[in-house]
């Protein structure tokens, strides 16, 4: 049996709750971990009975409501305490899990953890990074999504909770750390990428200067940064580009071509699992709502890893570290 409980949002996602309540099965099986279901109560139990659960270790705990994408996510956090996200990064704070997970609503998912956990000292909002696609799977992108408009010191921030992530994901000891930008020349970019350039200098990473995108899959950093707009874009795009050339391939050489099942699979990285919150004082996974039951499952696991790793605390620190020597935080400048 596991030391670890592991809550997970069963109504987040685009199948629910079927396909996370098949995840917290596979995870509680295959890795022996306490699973909390937290959802509508009658239909994640009718769930459990199409699997042979009875003996594995997952409660359920009812939530009265969903919070769905497109809803704001502050104020439905406080027309809807009792929705399935709240309850189940709230059981964080209660000390009754030690880790939440949720394919759900992103916004959400951040402004719970927030309100519930709290963030680094010197940061203003938590940011979504990871590995990125089958052809750069160990390069972190950050900022994916979470912070559309971000101020220069943000990315700075941004580029420490990365380079964390890549020493302790991918054990990379000095990971590069690079600014995307329309030009690899110093000087290249919006105000926004001019003005943090100099703060990266200073900021004691491995600050490699600006790349280009196409030159995430050169493998010229390990972290590459960027306000969450472009890099929701960059994904978005990314998602389509491979789903869309694995449908021309499989037009012009057949689906049984291996050629058409490797571009699928590029299709299918992008789009799966979850990855770490970066900046809560707790480990909150969040992914994307198409993911798998066997993604979600993964998640549980990196969950678990994270936890053994102490690594929310490494983070925390490494960011102290940052921020002292560019003399800046996010709710300074």
């Amino acid at each position: 049996m596991s030391k670890y409980t592991i809550a997970i949002d069963a109504m987040g996602g685009d199948d629910v709750p079927a396909v996370p309540v098949e995840a917290g099965v596979i995870a509680a099986r295959d890795y022996g971990v306490g699973i909390i279901l937290v959802g509508d109560e009658s239909s994640v139990h009718e769930e459990l009975q199409r699997h042979k659960s009875a003996a594995l270790p997952i409660k359920v705990l009812h939530a009265d409501d969903v919070i769905n994408e497109g809803e704001h996510p502050a104020l439905a956090l406080r027309r809807k305490p009792r929705s399935s996200i709240a309850i189940t990064v709230g059981l964080l704070k209660e000390g009754i899990a030690h880790a939440s997970i949720s394919m759900g609503s992103t916004g959400a998912t951040m402004a719970a953890s927030v309100f519930a956990l709290g963030l680094f000292d010197g940061l203003e909002r938590p940011t979504l990074g990871g590995p990125f696609i089958g052809l750069a799977p160990e390069t972190t992108i950050i900022d994916l999504g979470a912070n559309v408009d971000c101020k220069p010191s943000q990315l700075v921030n941004f580029g420490s909770l990365g380079a964390s992530f890549e020493r302790f994901y991918h054990k990379i000891d000095d990971p590069r750390v690079a600014l995307l930008s329309v030009g690899s020349e110093d000087g290249k970019g919006n105000k926004q990428v001019q003005e943090a350039f100099p703060l990266f200098q200073s900021s004691g990473l491995n600050f490699v200067g600006n790349i280009e995108p196409h030159e995430i899959f050169m493998r010229k950093a390990d972290v590459v940064v960027c306000d969450g707009f472009v890099g929701n874009v960059l994904l978005k795009y990314t998602e389509g580009l491979a789903a869309a050339a694995g449908q021309y391939l499989a037009s012009k050489l057949g689906n049984d071509n291996p050629a058409v099942a490797a571009i699928e699979g590029l299709a299918e990285a992008a789009e799966g699992g979850g990855g770490p919150l970066f900046g809560v004082n707790g480990v909150v996974i969040a992914g994307h709502g198409r993911s798998s039951a066997k993604n979600i499952a993964g998640s549980v696991l990196l969950a678990m890893q994270v936890l053994d790793s102490n690594f929310v605390q490494t983070m925390r620190e490494d960011l102290a570290r940052v921020t002292t020597r560019t003399g800046d935080s996010d709710d300074k400048s």
